[in-house]
């Protein structure tokens, strides 16, 4: 005979916000990354590129070190990295004016102009979905996002 939960241990609920969340934000983002590929091609510019562009669009110029800890990646992960966006001349690296024996990592023109031809590619990917939902909906949307921005400083917060 199967043992059922007890009323002393109920069982966790399955449709908490913390895993309807992850649900959405995971599906969110498989969505984009398949979508885009219809206007941006995938091998372009990978995932970990663009994000690595993201950081040095906002973080420039950067040592090789202290983009792996914004990232939360292993400094050899973010060479590697580095390494893929020299050879494609979206960044350059530079000795480090405060300490010479150190390099920093910056974004040049090309580099710049791919992020934001990425950007502007995801953008119309989502205007054109946002589109598609009702009023009431792209007004959820709108009224959840300062929220989602405070979630993001939160995270971000307690991983340091």
């Amino acid at each position: 005979m199967p043992s059922q939960p007890s009323q002393e241990h109920p069982q966790p609920t399955v449709t908490s916000d913390a895993r309807q969340l992850t649900e959405a934000v995971t599906r969110l983002r498989r969505a984009l990354r398949s979508s885009i590929r219809t206007e941006y091609p995938w091998e372009a510019l990978p995932m970990a590129q663009v994000e690595l562009l993201q950081v040095l669009a906002e973080h420039s110029p950067a040592r090789t070190g202290d983009l792996a800890a914004r990232q939360r990646l292993a400094p050899s992960t973010v060479s590697t990295l580095v390494g893929q966006l020299m050879a494609g001349g979206l960044i350059t690296r530079e000795v480090d004016p405060n300490d010479r024996r150190a390099s920093v990592v910056s974004l040049t023109d090309a580099g710049r102009a791919e992020l934001a031809s990425w950007t502007q590619a995801h953008e119309r990917r989502l205007d054109a979905a946002l589109g598609a939902l009702s009023e009431k909906d792209r007004t959820k949307v709108r009224a959840a996002l300062p929220a989602l921005f405070r979630l993001v400083e939160h995270l971000d917060e307690t991983a340091e």
